[in-house]
């Protein structure tokens, strides 16, 4: 047994208490810090209703020494963080959720952390920065036409998320009386996702890749990311379902299909479930993500096993919730 200690930072926030319920059933964490400066001294179940039956439980404003820190700060808090605490935190393995170091070049080391393609780096280094949720989700979708050199023409994407994406802190568009019976188009073209999928794509790909236009939608739900992607090309479905097959083979967490999916398939998992379809000379992909877990803590989870050299699996049997 491995027995690490990791530190939560920003526990309080919906990713957080999510990283939370996740690491407290990991048989190789002895020991978990809820680090949070706005709750400190408060019960985890005063903030995160649901940890009731953890009662003892308290976040903390002081940072611990711990074997793996995992961010889940605000944008452009991670960066701050790891500048003013970068005597204690290294050596430390550092799990970034935030979007601060997705960049390919950054002066921290981080390495950008989709198992799916990036295994190899993932398995040595310290510092990882955690893809996007709606990234994940559209990146997986799009990976193996990538390394087909099959991107070379116009991609569309219609993405939709629940109000968790939105982070915990209340906003007009994350209300009930909002989103409820509700849905609406932002960030049209312009999303930050938009620049980790065209790295990761361009990494795969012999080819250059196409315009990518996506275009985000919040939805009157609570989690999941379901992404509607399509665009032209002249392979057949079942060589394209081969190709998909074989990209994935030794990817536990992807799986491909011609089903007709829907979020609960996969919500409170971190599976992605992808389908292919065509008609005429057009592709058809749906890929369905948790977007917190998945497309955040879950692979977060992911990550930090293959960091620590043991199955990836490793704390993430997760059933969906179904019906």
């Amino acid at each position: 047994m491995l027995n690490i200690k990791a530190c939560i930072v920003g526990a309080a926030g919906y990713t957080g208490g999510q990283m939370a319920r996740l690491l407290l059933n990991h048989p190789e964490c002895k020991d978990l810090v809820f680090y949070s400066q706005s709750q400190a001294g408060k019960l985890l179940s005063q903030v995160h209703e649901d940890m009731l039956p953890y009662e003892n439980l308290k976040f903390t404003g002081e940072l611990e020494l711990a074997d793996c820190y995992f961010l889940c700060l605000g944008h452009g808090e991670s960066e701050k963080f790891v500048h003013k605490y970068q005597d204690t935190l290294a050596s430390k393995l550092i799990i970034d959720l935030s979007q601060d170091f997705r960049a390919t070049e950054n002066p921290e080391g981080f390495i950008y952390g989709l198992p799916e393609f990036n295994r190899s780096l993932i398995t040595e280094t310290q510092r990882l920065a955690n893809p996007g949720c709606f990234a994940t989700a559209i990146t997986l979708g799009l990976l193996p036409m990538a390394h087909l050199g099959l991107l070379n023409d116009d991609i569309h994407i219609t993405a939709i998320t629940g109000s968790t994406g939105a982070g915990q802190k209340p906003q007009k568009t994350s209300h009930f009386s909002w989103r409820n019976e509700n849905i609406s188009i932002y960030k049209l073209f312009q999303h930050q996702h938009l620049s980790e999928i065209r790295q990761s794509l361009e990494k795969v790909s012999s080819e250059s890749i196409g315009q990518i236009n996506f275009i985000p939608m919040r939805g009157n739900f609570s989690r999941g990311i379901l992404a509607s992607i399509h665009l032209k090309t002249d392979e057949s479905l079942d060589k394209l379902l081969e190709n998909y097959q074989s990209f994935y083979e030794k990817a536990p967490f992807v799986r491909v299909s011609q089903e007709t999916l829907n979020l609960k398939q996969v919500l409170g998992s971190n599976f992605c479930f992808l389908s292919l379809t065509k008609q005429g000379g057009y592709l058809h992909i749906t890929s369905i993500i948790d977007n917190l877990i998945k497309g955040a803590c879950g692979q977060a989870i992911q990550n930090l096993n293959l960091m620590l050299g043991i199955d990836e699996k490793t704390g993430l049997k997760l059933t969906p919730f179904g019906l």
